[in-house]
């Protein structure tokens, strides 16, 4: 098992509420269309951790439930202290009590994205105010100090595959990308917060990848991604994270990625693993 300083780990209270659907625009494709599209917040009946990334008529669609707070500098709280795994509750509205599991952090619109079962979803409305006990942020390995931990919860960790072999950890993905196509979101600080983006406009390396079968919740590894502060190319190191949204029209989006570990100097060593999806784990 790895050590971890769990123990120290304080559970915070955070809070949003369930956000409007936004459109700010009609997006253009690579080829100069234009589309009216579905796209970020509100809560999404049919598209859920471990449904398809790829193929939706939209753009950026979130997962389940987005929430935010509208107030900036609180709604940042809620989007650092909040870590993937955490426990969710409503505590208003038909579905007070309903419990589910933080999932996904979209950066730019600065959502959260909550997975509850399907009875939940059907009693959920816009402006019904959802706790998250937040917990995990500043979390470390403690015989792996190379490897920096972002937006992971311990609940999650405690899941993972995760083997050790010597100072390397290998670490089940569902699927490998390059970091070569990562898009949207390189250079944004920090990286404990929002997600970038696995572009999917070159056919070949799509194909070579398998991108196009990526999932909701899967999670994935970037190779010659560095991730530990900011996001960036870096030869040797290898990023693990999720897929928090869906893929993009948009030239240089695609399905987002949460980083949850991130290591230089071939440290983390990625192995497919076809069940290596948040929803394996927690539903």
């Amino acid at each position: 098992m790895l050590k971890t300083n769990k123990d120290r780990l304080p559970i915070i209270s955070v809070q949003g509420q369930v956000t409007a659907p936004t459109f700010r625009a009609p997006r253009i494709d690579t080829e100069g269309f234009v589309h009216y599209l579905p796209g970020v917040g509100g809560i999404t009946y049919n598209v859920k951790i471990g449904d398809p990334a790829c193929g939706w008529i939209a753009d950026h669609l979130e997962p389940g439930v987005s929430i935010k707070h509208p107030d900036e500098n609180t709604n940042r709280a809620l989007s650092i202290y909040s870590c993937i795994g955490n426990e969710a509750i409503v505590v208003s509205g038909d579905a007070k009590g309903a419990r589910g599991v933080v999932v996904g952090k979209h950066g730019g619109i600065e959502d959260l994205m909550v997975h509850f079962d399907d009875e939940t979803l059907e009693k959920l409305i816009i402006d019904d105010k959802i706790l998250i006990k937040g917990q995990g942020q500043g979390m470390a390995l403690l015989d792996h100090p190379d490897v920096m931990l972002r937006s992971m919860s311990p609940a999650l960790l405690e899941k993972m595959n995760i083997s050790v072999e010597g100072e390397t950890l290998k670490v089940g993905v569902a699927k490998i990308a390059p970091a070569k196509i990562m898009g949207s979101g390189i250079g944004a600080l920090p990286s404990a917060n929002g997600d970038y983006d696995i572009t999917l406009f070159d056919a070949a390396v799509t194909e070579e990848y398998g991108l196009m079968d990526l999932r909701m919740g899967d999670i994935v590894a970037i190779v010659d991604a560095d991730t530990r502060f900011g996001r960036t190319y870096q030869q040797g190191a290898v990023t693990i994270g999720v897929i928090t949204h869906s893929d993009c029209i948009l030239p240089g989006h695609g399905p987002g990625v949460t980083t949850l570990m991130s290591a230089n100097n071939n440290k983390i060593v990625p192995v497919i693993d076809p069940k290596a999806n948040l929803k394996d784990f927690f539903v």
